[in-house]
């Protein structure tokens, strides 16, 4: 495999549109370009002191040529193996919000194994978009946001970060509201908890987190590589409890489906695609970590730890869930409420704390911080640096109001995970189909960084259109559904309703498709446009 993907890497595809969509291509199919820096240098580069590299800035758009957190990283600083990016699954994936949307779709009517099997499937489908979206991170050492500038423009990337960042301050609340929740249940266990305390427990987990990832990526790698383990032994002894209190995994297991045929059915698309847009986010900024992998091979091996940890953790937050029903009498999908049912010594307070609080930031970090903290490095280099993007992500993550997003299964489920993965679908779509498809797996990582209207990638003013049109597209069939889950329209038709619950598959599919066709209609209409002015210029 790795031998493929270097062959690849040498000898590029040549790309489906030989004619770029900018309309400047023409004036600039004869201009000499500077050669390409060597990024693998030993040296960490630094874009703005490299000459090459220094674009003609427009006074109305962000630089993005002006911050190394922005630079291509060079090959000497691709330090993840794939255990590292194995590690970074697990810190993501065994988590409360994981936990919680398991036992969720027990909460909902659903047997253990069903609840497996949904939550298996959908990310085993997710690991084709995941690997496709990583793929030119390590090729081309690219962020998110320097590459979503190929696909819409210098300006017009700005949109997609922006939902993508959005999205990322929201789970960040969720995240951080969980934490605080958690530390201030389990250390004074209050039934009902004043609202100033609660907050102050909030920020105090937001400001612990902002503290760990100051020191930069690599300090997120080191925590996530020490915390696997941990996370593990932690999960594990949560299991063996519930195994051990139950009387094995036989009554654990026991607990059927309340579902009948018809109703598993309206409850399982709706369960695939929420499980689906519960990563759809990091799918789509995938390349900020994968740019640190070492080769392709170990990117693609810890891909991987996506499905094979997912499931496993499900099957642990369904298989607990589940024996709640024998040990406590009632399901308790909630694991905060589970530890404090479940009370104990001091000792086991400690570890309840130190693991949900592992748990919780190890996901939080590198889920919900990197991802904006780019965006605004991207945004406005010359202001912010990857610390101040993550400061400004905790402070937008408090205008959020998680508490009603987590109010029940069903809110957590349909509103917030449905809604979001309408704004994710299409972006990763678009992408994915303009770097396979469209450009042939080929950028000019110089031209990536130019903001003048000779830049390759300026499109019409730093925007393309074409895939500004099929992001709304793609958005747009899904809003009625929303509007009527949230209680803004009351009489929306059964198809919207099944769109909206559909909503990754539909944007992303339909996004790409529509941009595939816009950009092959463009290109064809500009060929035989070029055609007939030849045969004009021949008879004239």
């Amino acid at each position: 495999m790795e031998s493929r993907l270097l062959h690849l890497h040498r000898h590029h595809r040549p790309p489906l549109f030989p004619l770029h969509l900018s309309p400047n291509s023409s004036r600039r199919r004869h201009r000499q370009l500077h050669p390409l820096p060597q990024f693998n240098s030993p040296i960490p580069m630094q874009l703005s002191h490299h000459p090459s590299l220094s674009p003609i800035v427009s006074s109305h758009s962000p630089s993005a040529s002006s911050s190394s957190d922005l630079a291509p990283i060079p090959q000497s600083q691709r330090t993840f193996t794939a255990f590292d990016m194995a590690s970074l699954w697990i810190g993501l994936v065994v988590g409360i919000p994981s936990y919680y949307l398991a036992g969720s779709l027990v909460d909902l009517g659903m047997s253990w194994w069903q609840g497996i099997a949904t939550v298996s499937f959908s990310n085993f489908l997710l690991l084709l978009p995941l690997t496709l979206s990583a793929f030119p991170g390590t090729r081309h050492g690219l962020s998110f946001p320097i590459l979503a500038r190929s696909t819409f423009g210098p300006r017009g990337y700005f949109l997609p970060s922006l939902l993508r960042s959005l999205v990322a301050c929201g789970w960040f609340s969720i995240e951080s509201w969980i934490g605080g929740r958690a530390l201030l249940l389990l250390l004074l266990p209050l039934p009902h908890p004043p609202l100033p305390l609660q907050f102050a427990s909030f920020l105090f987990f937001c400001l612990a987190q902002i503290a760990l990832i100051w020191p930069g990526m690599d300090s997120i790698r080191k925590l996530e590589v020490y915390s696997a383990p941990i996370l593990i032994l932690l999960t594990s002894s949560l299991l063996l409890w519930s195994v051990s209190s139950s009387g094995g995994f036989g009554p654990m297991l026991s607990l059927t489906s309340r579902l009948s045929p018809s109703e598993f059915w309206s409850v399982f698309f709706p369960a695939l695609n929420a499980n689906i847009s519960f990563w759809a986010t990091v799918a789509l900024n995938i390349p900020d970590f994968s740019r640190y992998a070492r080769t392709q091979r170990d990117q693609i091996l810890g891909q991987i730890g996506l499905p094979v940890f997912m499931g496993l953790f499900t099957f642990v937050g369904l298989a607990v869930t589940s024996s709640t029903q024998l040990i406590l009498g009632r399901v308790i999908s909630d694991p905060i409420h589970l530890l404090a049912e479940i009370g104990g010594g001091p000792i086991t307070k400690l570890v309840a704390v130190v693991g949900i609080s592992l748990a919780t930031i190890t996901t939080n970090i590198a889920a919900n911080m990197v991802a904006p903290a780019n965006a605004l490095v991207s945004f406005n280099p010359s202001l912010f640096n990857f610390q101040r993007g993550a400061v400004v992500t905790a402070l937008i993550g408090l205008l959020f109001q998680p508490w009603k997003l987590l109010g029940s299964s069903e809110s957590f489920l349909y509103t917030w995970l449905l809604g979001s993965s309408a704004l994710i679908g299409p972006i990763g779509g678009i992408m994915i189909v303009d770097y396979y498809l469209v450009k042939g797996m080929e950028l000019n990582v110089e031209e990536l960084y130019k903001e003048d209207r000779e830049g390759k990638y300026y499109y019409w003013g730093g925007y393309n259109l074409v895939a500004m049109a099929a992001l709304v597209v793609g958005v747009l069939p899904a809003l009625p559904g929303f509007l009527n889950k949230v209680g803004i329209l009351s009489n929306t038709s059964g198809f919207f309703v099944g769109v909206y619950n559909n909503a990754w598959f539909v944007s992303f599919f339909l996004a790409g498709f529509v941009y595939w066709g816009l950009s092959w209609l463009l290109v064809l209409s500009r060929r035989v446009g070029g055609e007939i002015g030849e045969e004009r210029g021949l008879i004239s």
